[in-house]
């Protein structure tokens, strides 16, 4: 059994298409849903109600609000999402399939990372997330995170941070245990669409060399937006 966890602020525009690919396509893998909100004041919490979601309330911060979130899930098993993604049909059989493997409790899985449009700017974002992640063992947060409790704890969790939460709990991960499942995670193009791909390919990468020239990830969010 699972619980998703979803960090939320203001996501009424696409939460129902999160919350409907898991409850449509294997709800029995998913015990449950918790949405960690960060004061959202559109319509996101009534839509997360609508689905039966536990809901918890946190500082505003994906970082601060996964680490609330996974201190209120129960299973053994957890799955972190963003608002705008959505898993893809085969999403259950692949983690049903990497659960059973020996030694699963010890490594962490991700998913092919999808954009939901058809130019040729967002193919080449998905091959270079996937280069990304073959050469540098650095998928993000829109590629989902399927780890065990027990990993979890021992490597301390989400970090009580705002941004590049994602980069730092895969680097205490490591290569050697983290997999990328044979499912993809299907994310929203929203964001490149009205800023440019271009554009926002170029800040993510310019925040993410920051990042690792040792700025707080404070600073970064005021350049990231």
């Amino acid at each position: 059994m699972i619980s998703v966890i979803v960090p939320t602020f203001n996501a009424a525009t696409t939460l129902a298409s999160t919350l409907e690919c898991l409850s449509l396509t294997r709800p029995e893998l998913v015990r449950e849903i918790v949405i960690a909100d960060g004061g959202s004041n559109d319509g996101t919490v009534a839509i997360a109600s609508r689905f039966g979601c536990k809901i918890v309330h946190a500082s505003k911060g994906r970082g601060t609000q996964l680490r609330r979130g996974a201190l209120a899930a129960t299973q053994e098993w957890l799955l972190f999402l963003h608002a705008d993604t959505v898993l893809a049909s085969n999403w259950g059989d692949a983690i049903v399939s990497f659960s059973q493997q020996k030694r699963s409790h010890e490594i962490a899985g991700v998913f092919a990372f999808r954009l939901d449009d058809n130019t040729r700017g967002a193919r080449l974002i998905e091959r270079l997330v996937a280069a990304r992640v073959r050469l540098l063992a650095l998928p993000y947060g829109d590629q989902g995170l399927f780890i065990s409790r027990a990993l979890y704890d021992e490597i301390g969790g989400f970090s009580d941070i705002p941004l590049m939460e994602d980069v730092d709990i895969v680097r205490r991960i490591g290569r050697r245990r983290l997999t990328v499942l044979p499912a993809a995670t299907v994310t929203s193009a929203e964001k490149y669409r009205r800023d440019g791909y271009i554009f926002r390919s170029a800040r993510n990468l310019f925040c993410l060399g920051l990042y690792f020239l040792g700025v707080p990830p404070k600073r970064i969010l005021n350049l990231y937006g």
